[in-house]
């Protein structure tokens, strides 16, 4: 379960660093609010993550899934370039997450 959890707080972490490009300094109310709640979810779930799991290895994962996220976000929402050397450094973080995972408890 605690791996659910990180998972779920490195998605919230993506959504808040989102968020905080809709904020625009959070000078915008609901997207401050969004961003706001975001963070304190994803630090929630992080939190309960840390129950079990080292504090490296979550560490790493949650912001590992969040750069991953944020990055097709960013591609996808924002017209950010994707070209094979930003794609193959997204691919090694990715790696690193799995590798982490097989090795962590």
């Amino acid at each position: 379960m605690e791996w659910f959890f990180l998972f779920i707080a490195g998605l919230f972490e993506a959504a808040w660093a989102i968020g905080l490009k809709y904020t625009e300094g959070f000078t915008k109310l609901y997207p401050s609010i969004f961003t706001v709640v975001c963070m304190s979810l994803s630090f929630y779930f992080l939190s309960q993550s840390l129950k079990t799991l080292p504090i490296g290895t979550s560490y790493a994962v949650w912001t590992g899934i969040g750069i991953i996220g944020t990055t097709i976000l960013g591609v996808l929402l924002f017209n950010e370039p994707m070209d094979f050397a930003r794609a193959f450094c997204v691919i090694l973080i990715f790696s690193g997450i799995i590798g982490l995972r097989i090795i962590s408890p």
